[in-house]
């Protein structure tokens, strides 16, 4: 009798750029909190990275040869309902960010977390009519966060600090009969190498 293939995902934090004051188990638990919140019930993964890698991302999967702050990949709906996607995060734009808004790195990092969240449980700030910045307020609130990007967008769409371009690209393609999941073994491997094939969907102007 053949065996039967068991699907599986690991929800993996990896912090391949450090962060002060802020570790891999601590920020396991803050998504495992925001997903919660955000009545996500699905796994997700989350990629503390460089500016280099967002970049790389960002022209791969938008056409935009520049650096941004968070990039949200939704699984494929066959990866569903056990896999939400992947949330990839410039740990150098979320510092100098932080610095400029008056909090710290970490908390910069959670926030950019809860937005590529509520992404991933299908929000889209561009034509909702203020759904998504009324749930991410309710949500920093509950979950003691600053400010959020939406409303930096609105208020401060031509200030200094870097706002987020929300880039939500349509699906992350699978290797035809394996599960998908993030490797920390190099650095595009971690979230592009497995990316490859989508059709990118741009969420705010950047």
């Amino acid at each position: 009798m053949p065996k039967r293939r068991v699907a599986f995902w690991i929800a993996l934090v990896i912090l391949q750029k450090r962060v002060v004051g802020l570790t891999e188990k601590a920020l396991d638990r803050f998504v495992t909190r925001a997903r919660g919140a955000a009545g996500l019930r699905a796994d997700v993964n989350v990629l503390v990275t460089s500016n280099a890698e967002l970049q790389e991302l960002n022209r791969r999967f938008r056409g935009k040869d520049q650096p941004t702050d968070v990039l949200s990949f939704p699984a494929l709906p066959g990866l569903k309902p056990r896999y939400a996607g992947d949330i990839a995060i410039s740990a150098e734009i979320a510092a100098h960010n932080a610095r400029a808004l008056g909090h710290t790195a970490g908390e910069e990092i959670k926030i950019l977390i809860l937005h590529g969240i509520l992404h991933l449980r299908g929000y889209d700030h561009e034509c909702d009519n203020g759904q998504m910045a009324r749930r991410e307020k309710q949500l920093r609130a509950k979950l003691h966060l600053p400010q959020g990007l939406i409303e930096r967008t609105d208020s401060r769409r031509d200030s200094r600090p870097r706002l987020s371009s929300g880039a939500k690209p349509r699906h992350i393609a699978a290797s035809k009969g394996q599960n998908r999941r993030v490797s920390n073994e190099s650095t595009m491997e971690s979230v592009s190498a497995s990316a490859s094939g989508r059709r990118p969907r741009r969420n705010q102007p950047q």
